[in-house]
């Protein structure tokens, strides 16, 4: 496809502001109704969803095919996004979303870690210093919360649970990498929808929706619609811009997070509560994000440099 910058722009500022006002909308709908309820809504609206753009596409899979060749890793997929999907949404109960944002970048380390294991992929100097500057932007963001860890209380469990979510995820990825011999992305996310939400339909409690207020329910569908918009504007993204740079974009969903998390509760501080946040905290959060870029985009930025030097 034909390189459009702005369209390519666009379509990841919207993926970044999908993801990054989930996890608040999210906590408005968990007050009322049970995690596992809420992840099954989600993947539900995610699989018809994506059935229907597929559909319409004409790019449906070949579900026999696919499941003669990828059943094993179509199970892996499934385990990863539903534990993910499951022990994200429980986290939201105990910790706030610009928490569980910007420890995000922990799953994307480890999965670099996994390449350079398994698939022989380089560990680029940017990436040892994004690391470096993760670490440490997190212990500047949680340095209001040490006594919590070391007491192990329930804002302890939720960034254990964020943490969980973050690494079982790698799961998924490591599955989706290896399918995509055959099949492209939205292809293979349809099949592990459909199987997420078979695993959550024996669990979810559709009596817990009837009671809900019109403002609950509107964040209930948004929370349904945010994975195919989200997912779709980022295949968008990456069909109309360079790679790198929708990788940049992407680095910016915890910034986006603590930016709707601060204007919702000007908006309505009784739904949304604040990010109670010290200067040092915030510092924190913009070094995670620092940190997240130089590993997404850093290996441009070296070697522009190593082409300077020799020109001089």
């Amino acid at each position: 496809m034909k390189s459009q910058p702005m369209a390519g722009f666009l379509f990841s500022l919207l993926a970044i502001t999908m993801w990054g006002t989930l996890p608040i909308v999210l906590q408005v709908v968990l007050k009322v109704i049970d995690a596992q309820t809420i992840v099954w809504f989600r993947f539900v609206v995610a699989a018809m969803g994506l059935f229907l753009l597929l559909y319409f596409a004409k790019k449906l899979p070949n579900f026999t095919a696919f499941f003669r060749q990828y059943r094993g890793l179509w199970v892996i997929g499934v385990i990863g996004l539903s534990c993910n999907f499951f022990l994200f949404n429980l986290a939201l109960k105990y910790i706030p979303a610009a928490a569980s944002q910007v420890i995000s970048p922990i799953s994307t380390f480890v999965m670099v870690m996994v390449g350079v294991v398994w698939f022989k992929e380089t560990f680029g100097v940017h990436q040892k210093i994004g690391f470096v500057l993760v670490v440490i932007g997190l212990g500047m963001f949680f340095n209001n919360n040490f006594s919590d860890f070391a007491e192990m209380n329930a804002y302890a469990y939720g960034i254990l649970l964020a943490i969980s979510a973050s690494l079982i995820w790698i799961g998924y990825s490591i599955s989706q990498k290896l399918m995509l011999a055959h099949f492209n992305s939205q292809q293979i996310l349809l099949m592990i929808y459909f199987g997420c939400a078979i695993v959550f339909t024996p669990t979810a409690d559709l009596s817990q929706m009837q009671g809900l207020t019109t403002f609950q329910t509107v964040c209930l569908i948004y929370c349904g619609l945010n994975t195919v918009i989200a997912y779709g504007s980022y295949a968008e993204a990456l069909n109309r811009w360079e790679v790198s740079k929708v990788s940049l974009m992407m680095t910016l969903i915890p910034v986006m997070t603590l930016l709707f998390s601060a204007l919702f509760h000007k908006l309505d501080p009784e739904q949304f509560p604040s990010n109670s946040l010290n200067f040092i905290g915030y510092m924190g959060a913009i070094v995670v994000v620092m940190g997240a870029m130089l590993a997404a985009v850093g290996h441009k930025i070296f070697y522009r440099y190593q082409l300077d030097i020799r020109k001089r």
